[in-house]
């Protein structure tokens, strides 16, 4: 039986840093199991932030400098996380980090490139998982339902909350996914307002009262009426969010507190109308779990049948890098890693591109 020995890595949209976990994989009886090894976060610094944040504003040019500067510094980054631990690793599957998200428009784009970080790491990349999909006419997400599919298939409902959530599910034998809307990416926006990374454990968040003219520009965003296959990027906070939140004078306690309420009804809607049984889990990842206001008050607009499981905490704040991990271990059989039934597109698909060190 192959153990498969992969390095994922993630940079979400919320922009709080670079993920690593180094994980085994192997196949047991048709079923896959899995178990994470080592982890490291790494921050980003203020500038790298800033950086990756605004590259949606950069020229052509500027924006491929960025791609293969951050490409080499995410291969430097693992070089380290190898060389600290003597980890012994088959290759590396990166997501990189989401400056352009238009599946409207056909465009989707990671930095961080593939062949850079190859150099750099000196190991066998597995990147860019997403465009290959839009080639096939689909949105290019949500990725992570192969995942949850084939790694925690005993929970009726995933959903991670990360810069944006998303949820994925079973639906008469086909998965079902699609990002909701908002999570932590309005909770970081008003925080850093006041230089505050985030909210820790939501409790500026709970100190406040709900603002109603906020509460229902947000509810009313014609996002949340669109059918699935649906995702969201960047663009569309900035285009559609930032201003409700900009334009309401009111204190950031209140602002968080109305968000958090904003976020946890669009979310119990959504499983409200898919929840087809008695007694349903809802398996919650992403840094959006570890807010125990947000998870309070999801909990308390859930129907009582709804039971939520918030893991331990290296699957909340692993869980993206360690399906990225094994995407790369399926792109590398050449088994299906991307479902149709979740991007749109004309045919399920093994995604990803494969680059030599050099």
């Amino acid at each position: 039986m192959k153990t498969y020995k992969i390095i994922g890595m993630m940079s979400g949209t919320s922009l709080d840093g670079l993920d690593l976990a180094y994980c085994h994989f192997w196949n047991k009886k048709n079923k896959w199991e899995f178990e994470i090894k080592n982890t490291k976060s790494i921050s980003y610094s203020s500038e790298m932030q800033k950086e990756l944040k605004d590259a949606i504003h950069l020229s052509a040019e500027k924006l491929i400098q960025l791609h293969n500067n951050y490409g080499t510094w995410l291969g430097e980054q693992a070089l380290n996380f190898i060389s600290e631990t003597n980890l012994e690793v088959d290759f590396i599957a990166s997501h990189g980090h989401t400056s352009h998200h238009r599946p409207e428009l056909g465009v989707t784009f990671q930095l961080g490139c593939g062949q850079h970080l190859a150099n750099a790491s000196k190991k066998t990349v597995i990147s860019d998982f997403r465009s290959n999909d839009l080639a096939l006419g689909g949105q290019g997400a949500p990725l992570v339902p192969i995942g949850d599919r084939l790694l925690f298939g005993e929970y009726d409902f995933c959903l991670n909350l990360g810069g944006i959530s998303n949820i994925s599910f079973e639906l008469k034998g086909r998965r079902i996914a699609y990002d909701i809307g908002l999570a932590n990416m309005i909770l970081n926006y008003i925080t850093r307002k006041i230089d505050l990374d985030y909210d820790e454990n939501g409790t500026l968040a709970r100190s406040g009262t709900i603002n109603p003219k906020m509460l229902k520009k947000l509810n009313d965003l014609s996002y949340y009426l669109l059918p699935h296959p649906k995702s969201i990027g960047y663009e569309w906070f900035l285009e559609e969010v930032v201003p409700i939140v900009d334009v309401t004078k009111d204190s950031t306690e209140n602002l968080l507190h109305t968000s958090v309420h904003h976020i946890c009804e669009k979310i119990a809607q959504q499983v409200a109308l898919n929840a087809n049984k008695n007694h349903q889990k809802l398996f919650v990842t992403g840094g959006g779990a570890l807010n125990t206001f947000l998870i309070e008050t999801l909990k308390q607009k859930l129907d009582s049948k709804i039971e939520v499981v918030v893991p331990e905490k290296i699957l909340i704040e692993f869980k993206e890098a360690l399906v990225f991990a094994f995407m790369g271990v399926l792109r590398s059989e050449r088994e299906i890693n991307v479902l149709k039934t979740v991007t749109g597109a004309k045919r399920d698909s093994s995604s990803g591109v494969i680059f030599l060190p050099n």
